[in-house]
């Protein structure tokens, strides 16, 4: 029996999953970001990677992002799209973990209730 077809499409989203302030990362992870830069691990660890002492566990580093002040380092800004796709952390490659994904649920509700197929919800917009 085949899998049940996911209810969202990322390409939609603006990629409120990559805003998270605590995106973890496991040993298994950064091996395979080093392995995709062809980098060391330890350089792989140290850059693209930091502690979180308060939930004890390495997680990615941010940047700045005009949607969501901070996320995920690989977060294209322009296209909305993750830029290490096939070398993802294994949080990535299981969201949203279900068939639905509520971020897309209430990005879809906010655009039929706005009638604006463009509309992305963002800091900006609360008063």
């Amino acid at each position: 029996m085949a899998a049940p077809k996911p209810q969202f499409d990322c390409n939609n989203c603006p990629a409120y999953c990559c805003s998270y302030p605590e995106i973890p990362v496991k040993k298994r992870d950064i091996k395979r970001l080093a392995k995709h830069f062809s980098i060391d691990v330890e350089v792989a660890r140290k850059r693209f990677t930091k502690w979180d002492g308060e939930k004890k566990e390495r997680v990615m580093r941010h940047r700045d992002d005009e949607h969501f002040v901070t996320a995920c380092r690989f977060l294209d800004q322009e296209t909305r799209n993750c830029t290490i796709y096939e070398a993802r952390p294994q949080i990535c490659r299981d969201f949203p973990g279900t068939r639905r994904c509520g971020y897309y649920d209430f990005l879809m509700f906010e655009r039929d209730l706005l009638d604006d197929p463009d509309y992305v919800s963002t800091t900006d917009n609360v008063d």
